[in-house]
């Protein structure tokens, strides 16, 4: 089975517009959960433009599915996730004036800067996923790190699909094949939705786990939070 993490970030960032609490991110992150999502992924940065790290703290005794919270793993990004112990933690290379995540990691110059965080990781229990390109020498690379999992970085597949699919989704296949052979699992995020979801799951057999947000809200506003989850959980179902 192929699992739904339904990142809150955008639902944070729609709070913060106004300085309150609505929508609340707890009862949020408890809907999603009820209608189907099998993950909830935050993703805190240093600005707290979205994610607030008291946001983390008040999530992790309340979620009954798996957390997994992703970030560049600078000191106080590590003091939260160690002070937390989520199910998994995603390292992922943001630049700090980066609006999004737009790039996987160099997992061989950062070789020892990686094998030292995740070992930390591991040692307190969190399974441990890098954030990469579909390039096997940086899978290669998130092998000898000692990580759990890779997650792929799939927005050029997302541009790629409408015009190509077929050579759009050939460094991925490669790239989960290879992990796979490694001992290592596959997760995927960004720019995943409704229109290329399903030919990525069936194109990728070792996928373990999707981590979706804005094309999930984006579509929730016009399709109801409950029914979106469930379009994106039928993805993710054999035909």
């Amino acid at each position: 089975m192929t699992k739904l993490s339904v990142n809150i970030n955008k639902f944070a960032t729609i709070r913060n517009a106004r300085g309150a609490n609505n929508p609340d991110l707890l009862k949020v992150a408890a809907d999603c959960e009820e209608f189907g999502a099998q993950g909830i992924t935050v993703h805190p940065r240093p600005d707290e433009r979205h994610i607030r790290y008291q946001d983390v703290y008040d999530l992790a005794p309340r979620l009954k599915t798996e957390f997994n919270i992703e970030g560049r793993p600078e000191p106080g990004f590590m003091k939260l996730v160690l002070s937390v112990k989520p199910a998994q933690c995603t390292l992922v290379p943001d630049a700090l004036e980066a609006i999004t995540s737009n790039s996987g990691w160099d997992t061989i110059a950062n070789a020892s800067l990686l094998k030292e965080i995740i070992t930390e990781l591991k040692r307190n229990g969190i399974r441990t996923s890098l954030f990469v390109d579909p390039n096997e020498l940086m899978v290669e690379g998130a092998a000898a790190t000692g990580a759990d999992r890779i997650e792929l970085y799939t927005e050029p597949y997302a541009l790629g699909f409408k015009k190509n699919r077929l050579s759009a989704i050939a460094p991925y296949k490669n790239a989960a094949r290879l992990a796979a052979e490694l001992g290592m699992g596959v997760n995927a995020g960004h720019d995943l939705d409704l229109e290329n979801l399903k030919y990525f799951y069936t194109e990728i057999p070792e996928l373990l786990e999707v981590s979706i947000g804005h094309a999930l809200v984006c579509d929730a506003l016009y399709l109801g939070l409950e029914n979106t989850i469930r379009l994106y959980r039928n993805q993710l179902e054999p035909s």
